[in-house]
């Protein structure tokens, strides 16, 4: 199983509304609000690496109010 960091930028007034549909995307298992440069942190978990960008690009980015994502893709677990 692949784990991914979504690190994500919202427009202040859109944040409630982008963390709360997040929590309803399969794919993701976890969702934060969090303080600092980004806003909210999705954690994603896929069977293989080549799932993790139609599910940010397909399920993530479309979500009215994100302005931005960074993506930090972890290491497979031996």
């Amino acid at each position: 199983m692949i784990k991914a960091f979504v690190l994500i930028v919202v427009d202040p007034a859109e944040t409630q509304s982008v963390f709360d549909s997040l929590q309803g995307v399969d794919g993701i298992s976890e969702v934060y609000q969090v303080m600092g440069p980004y806003d909210i942190v999705a954690v994603i978990e896929a069977p293989s690496i080549t799932q993790v960008p139609a599910l940010i690009s397909q399920h993530i980015r479309v979500v009215e109010g994100i302005e931005s994502t960074t993506t930090c893709v972890t290491f497979p677990e031996s």
